[in-house]
């Protein structure tokens, strides 16, 4: 909420979304949001994919969205233990195709311009470290998504 507060007049003035832990987004929220973004952030727990219903998601048209960065790959107890409980009712390849790589592909065949995601287990303080770069180069110093990558790599 402060690095979100700190960019909100700087092209965050339009931004919708869900906010916090207080709620799980349903199915037809997640799809409206992504059908209607030209950017989208997720900072979350565990794989992004595995609070989507892959199959509605792979059918999906979302060429609008220019821009996709994925915070994730965060795992507390309490997410290990739902997503365990989750995975045990997939299959080996749909868990397969949750992983960071199989993920940005098939966001990239949805019609998604650019994904930017984690690609190993994390914490949320060095995501939010990432958050802070990603916002500080793309909204304050105008930098292009590559120049921000590159960044973030150094």
């Amino acid at each position: 909420k402060e690095i979100l507060e700190k960019y909100h007049d700087q092209f965050t003035v339009q931004w919708e979304g869900v906010i916090g832990n207080m709620r799980v987004p349903s199915q037809a929220e997640w799809e409206q949001l992504l059908t209607s973004c030209s950017a989208f952030l997720f900072y979350g727990m565990e794989r992004f994919i595995s609070h989507t219903l892959l199959n509605r998601l792979v059918a999906m048209n979302i060429p609008k969205c220019r821009l996709m960065i994925l915070l994730d790959l965060v795992r507390s107890q309490q997410s290990y233990q739902r997503i365990t409980k989750s995975d045990i009712h997939k299959s080996c390849l749909h868990i397969a195709l949750e992983r960071p790589i199989e993920a940005a592909m098939l966001l990239s065949l949805t019609g998604v311009g650019c994904v930017v995601a984690t690609q190993w287990y994390t914490s949320l303080q060095e995501n939010a470290e990432r958050l802070e770069m990603l916002f500080q180069n793309l909204l304050s110093t105008g930098r292009t998504t590559g120049q921000t990558v590159h960044t973030l790599q150094k």
